[in-house]
């Protein structure tokens, strides 16, 4: 299978205020456009093709470079888009938000958790909530690095390259983290893949 950008499940200013729309312009159409052309380039005539895009980051991890950077931004942004909505953030459902007070103690302790991992998160990455061996985990990571390739299902992650945020928040990553947790988050689509990791 070869990668294809998906177009946004919403309009270019609907997360506005907390993401204006020349963000997700550039973020969308420009950067992730560019690891969906890389991608597809790096994975001709590699033994990969034709793999699924999971089995394409999880496998060119540690082997080819070019080729998982530009797979594991693919990846790592088909979900970023859906895990924030217009209108977004609120109350976390049921099943998922028992889960997240009986690992991280509350909902606000698990937000300041997610927030820090972010914001301490050095240079270009993200930071996730994940799914490993039946555990809510928080963890950051560099570059195009996804918890897949530590053996964890990402439920929630976010995107803290510079590009993600720069245009509206300058150099505020922190007011980003809590725009991102508290006004953006699509839990439904959290709640979904966390339903899917937990019955794996």
């Amino acid at each position: 299978m070869s990668f294809s950008l998906p177009d946004l499940p919403y309009a270019y200013d609907a997360l506005a205020p907390y993401m204006s729309a020349e963000t997700l312009e550039y973020h969308h159409d420009k950067h992730h456009l560019a690891y969906v052309n890389n991608g597809n380039n790096l994975l001709k005539d590699t033994e990969w093709e034709g793999k699924s895009l999971e089995e394409v980051v999880t496998g060119s991890y540690g082997k080819n470079i070019g080729l998982f950077n530009n797979a594991g931004q693919h990846f790592n942004h088909l979900h970023f888009w859906k895990w924030m909505k217009p209108a977004g953030g609120g109350p976390i459902p049921g099943r998922l938000q028992a889960k997240i007070v009986s690992t991280f103690g509350s909902v606000e302790q698990f937000k300041e958790f997610f927030i820090q991992a972010g914001v301490t998160q050095f240079g270009s990455g993200w930071c996730w909530l994940s799914v490993k061996a039946g555990e809510l985990v928080i963890s950051k990571t560099s570059n195009a690095e996804n918890p897949l390739v530590h053996g964890a299902v990402p439920i929630l992650g976010c995107d803290v390259w510079e590009h993600s945020y720069y245009i509206d928040y300058r150099n505020r990553r922190p007011d980003y983290m809590k725009a991102f947790v508290d006004q953006l988050v699509n839990w439904e689509y959290v709640e979904e893949l966390f339903e899917r990791a937990d019955n794996a």
